[in-house]
């Protein structure tokens, strides 16, 4: 027979005579002549209640089920007498699948802190919490292909191993074929070696292939994992995470800005409709004021406002004096200066854009005047910047000048130099840490506790 979801018969229209249940059990009671299971098999937040009666056999297998045990019952669905649920099912036979030792079993029926369940982060994804967190991230991965899908978008696959660095920030991985003995001979003859012949990496961004493909496709996005080996131990940072990053032929920076804005409310109004009773959960146990935060983003316009605006208004509000690292022209704004923005202020998501040159990457386009880029960041309540992006510099003269100006090796970009060459365009394109998307919308606050098995300063575990 084929099995039957737990979500599946929990929404049933109407009583099944025969049906199979698989999945885990999360609580047993035994009573005098039955006993009461509650199953999840990971479809839903909820569990479903199996009432079964004792024989001879039943009560065998019984004896050796407990909590975190994978079961297979055979049943009929009928309307639950108790509160809280429709159906239940009226077990007739039961067969233990996996066998869980109930004195070390870990997960227990009480409440467990995310610091002690990110130690057993290949068992936590079985409880309440991080159930709803991953079917959350699922839904959310489909809601964005299925947003720039709406918009005929071409879905790009850029790659993981790059040799040119997209940030100019130096904080890549390594990557070579070659033994530890190797790397610590004559640096120029390893390279030679090397599977590459050159220095290689994880890459930190697709961006600048993907502004190939935007030229030639008009609009792509590219989903994938990036790489930063910063050593940061923070709730907001990972060595390993998830970009989302459209790149448009013929946006400009103000096209740029509404894309992000409309993705945004997207992504919120499509986990809210089909994911409701897993953010139920979060709304209720981790963030309180979470669903009014969300709708709020829904229903208002995001603020936009110019860097050297928002520089004068951090340096001039009454909580200057609080801050930790004062404001000031011509330093990238902190989390701190990010929030209040976001949170306090203006008390919605804020877009800052035209950003000093000094602090911005050599691919941003020039502004008249050559002090300011085309760039701009997405801020929103709790998490501070959740997208970043810029319209990109399509003149040749102007982007070689500010890749030699940065000390960066024009050789190396000689193929994205050839975009300027040949029919450059102006375009424009942004990266949204999917990681921080998720934080906002479930009110997390560790990145850790949004991807299933993190990589952080010494944790590669799992």
């Amino acid at each position: 027979m084929k099995r039957t979801r737990v979500y599946d018969a929990l929404n049933a229209e109407s009583a099944t005579p025969e049906l199979l249940i698989k999945g885990w059990v999360r609580t047993k009671r035994d009573s005098k002549g039955f006993s009461f299971l509650e199953i999840n098999d990971g479809s839903c937040l909820k569990n479903i209640q199996v009432v079964i009666d004792h024989t001879p056999e039943i009560e065998a297998v019984l004896e050796n089920v407990g909590t975190g045990a994978s079961v297979s019952i055979l049943g009929e669905l009928v309307e639950s007498p108790g509160k809280g649920q429709k159906w239940e099912v009226r077990g007739k036979a039961v067969e233990m699948l996996g066998f869980a030792d109930p004195e070390t079993f870990p997960l227990q029926k009480k409440r467990h802190s995310d610091e002690f369940l990110r130690t057993i982060a290949h068992l936590r994804p079985r409880t309440n919490k991080y159930g709803a967190m991953f079917r959350i991230r699922s839904e959310l991965s489909w809601a964005v292909h299925r947003f720039f899908h709406e918009k005929g978008f071409c879905y790009v696959h850029t790659p993981i191993i790059t040799g040119s660095d997209c940030e100019g920030a130096g904080e890549m991985f390594r990557v070579t074929s070659l033994g530890f003995e190797d790397l610590k001979k004559n640096k120029e003859e390893q390279l030679e070696k090397d599977f590459f012949g050159k220095q290689s990496h994880l890459t930190v961004s697709g961006q600048l292939p993907a502004e190939m493909l935007a030229l030639a496709l008009g609009g792509v996005y590219t989903f994938g994992p990036t790489f930063r080996a910063e050593n940061s131990n923070t709730p907001r940072h990972a060595a390993e995470f998830w970009m989302v990053e459209p790149e448009v032929a013929f946006y400009d920076l103000h096209d740029n800005m509404d894309l992000s804005e409309e993705m945004i409310k997207f992504l919120i109004s499509h986990v809210l409709d089909k994911c409701a009773g897993d953010i139920e959960l979060f709304a209720k146990f981790v963030d309180k004021s979470l669903m009014s935060t969300l709708e709020n983003i829904l229903k208002e316009p995001f603020e936009r406002l110019p860097y050297t605006d928002a520089v004068e208004l951090l340096k001039n509000c009454k909580k200057s004096k609080d801050f930790e690292y004062k404001p000031e022209y011509g330093i990238d704004l902190q989390t701190e200066h990010e929030r209040y923005l976001a949170e306090e202020h203006f008390k919605k998501p804020v877009v800052v854009y035209d950003y000093p040159v000094e602090i911005k990457p050599f691919y941003m386009r020039l502004n008249d005047g050559g002090k300011t880029v085309a760039a701009m960041d997405v801020l929103v309540p709790r998490i501070g910047e959740l997208i970043g992006g810029s319209q990109r510099e399509e003149r040749l003269d102007v982007l070689e000048r500010r890749i030699n100006e940065l000390g960066l090796n024009p050789e190396e970009y000689w193929w994205y130099l050839d975009s300027r060459r040949f029919g450059t365009a102006p375009h424009s394109g942004f990266g949204m840490g999917f990681e921080r998307m998720l934080m906002m919308i479930t009110g997390v606050t560790n990145i850790r506790d949004v991807i299933p098995f993190p990589r952080t300063p010494n944790n590669l575990d799992f």
